[in-house]
């Protein structure tokens, strides 16, 4: 019904040369660990290089499918690895834990169709499937309730 996309490898390596608000990537250690990255859908263990980068997810989406999202482009921070990483493990993203979340639907041109805020406790899955439910949503955004930044996109197989 649905796939879960982490940014692509070959999306970071342009985005650590310039990211898509044309500046080079803010470099860090994270010393604690815990930062969500988006390349590989887990928390960085401490000690973990990352890079903080612009990233506009329906701009690239809709390169891939000929949408026109139109006004919807937004461009938000997002944490990925400074060095290729591998990608993500299977499964759903390591980041999920008990925070809110706000997920946002989308039909095939990038325009969204709404989305809700998910509570402490629903699973992202079930919010999935009751959103894939609708036939023209193509495309769900998962983003953080407490800075609003992408965490990462589910999209309907086969769009």
């Amino acid at each position: 019904m649905y796939t879960v996309h982490a940014i692509p490898a070959e999306v970071v390596a342009e985005l650590l040369s310039a990211d898509d608000a044309g500046r080079p990537p803010e470099l860090s250690v994270d010393a604690e660990g815990g930062a969500p990255l988006r390349c590989c859908l887990r928390r960085a263990a401490p000690g973990e290089h990352l890079a903080l980068v612009a990233y506009e997810p329906l701009r690239r989406w809709s390169a891939e499918t000929g949408a026109d999202p139109g006004p919807y482009l937004e461009r938000g921070p997002v944490f990925v690895h400074a060095r290729p990483c591998g990608g993500p493990a299977a499964g759903e993203p390591g980041y999920l834990g008990a925070a809110e979340r706000v997920f946002r639907r989308y039909d095939r041109d990038g325009r969204i169709l709404g989305g809700r805020r998910i509570d402490r406790g629903e699973t992202h899955g079930d919010v999935f499937a009751e959103m894939f439910a609708d036939p023209a949503v193509a495309l769900v955004h998962v983003r953080a309730v407490e800075y609003g930044c992408f965490l990462y996109e589910a999209r309907r197989d086969g769009v």
